[in-house]
């Protein structure tokens, strides 16, 4: 299978050329970094480490994400991770062997069942991540532990749900989009590095509550929704 990496990606000029050349190369055809309005030297130094790079001016994760995916043309599998280097590269095949071997339709990295640096999750991300999954197992019967940014889809899944959401929302609407149609989602375990540089989400008060807002309203939205 023809398999694309989608990185979005915000003023992440000191964790990107690591991220893309911790990509193995064995397993993708091709490393899609978005540029989602970076001030900083974002764009040149991804595109130095061998990725291509694409721009989003649009703010928003799901922006983001949406436009790498739409630019993944020629692939049968995308690979969703963040840019900061939270997520470990070198455990891709784990994320998608179950897509490869056909026993599902969309993984989702299990943070919280692998093994995770102290601080690289916070208390907040901890309670927040515990709250939608049980969200998720009451009003659409999946049992996760995890709804981590770094996963694997099939396109034709991926095209399928039609997603929507420009902002935090994206990760759990992709999750209970594809939980509603009936495709087969389930959980991994992963990493969790600590990330290089400040986080837009989960180092700001702003950036937390509007996280949770989106994805509790996200998770509860799509639940009577036809």
């Amino acid at each position: 299978m023809r398999i694309a990496v989608v990185i979005p990606a915000l003023n992440e000029e000191d964790a990107i050329g690591v991220v893309v050349r911790e990509v193995p190369r064995d397993l993708v055809g091709e490393i899609i970094v978005v540029d989602n309005g970076s001030i900083d030297r974002t764009e040149e130094v991804a595109r130095a480490a061998g990725a291509r790079v694409i721009r989003e001016p649009t703010r928003g994760y799901g922006a983001a994400c949406l436009t790498g995916a739409m630019a993944a043309q020629d692939a049968d599998v995308l690979v969703f991770l963040d840019g900061d280097r939270s997520d470990d590269p070198s455990e891709m095949l784990t994320v998608l062997r179950p897509v490869l071997d056909g026993q599902a339709d969309l993984v989702i990295g299990s943070r919280t069942a692998g093994l995770t640096e102290e601080g690289a999750l916070t208390s907040t991300q901890r309670l927040g991540n515990r709250l939608v999954t049980w969200m998720v197992r009451l009003l659409y019967g999946l049992r996760l532990t995890d709804i981590g940014p770094f996963r694997a889809i099939r396109v034709e899944t991926f095209r399928d749900l039609g997603m929507e959401h420009k902002t935090y929302g994206w990760p759990v609407e992709m999750i209970v989009k594809a939980a509603k149609k009936g495709y087969q989602v389930v959980n991994v375990p992963v990493s969790c590095r600590k990330r290089i540089g400040r986080s837009k989400v989960a180092g700001t008060v702003k950036g937390s509550l509007l996280a949770g807002y989106h994805l509790l309203s996200t998770t509860v939205r799509y639940a009577w929704r036809r």
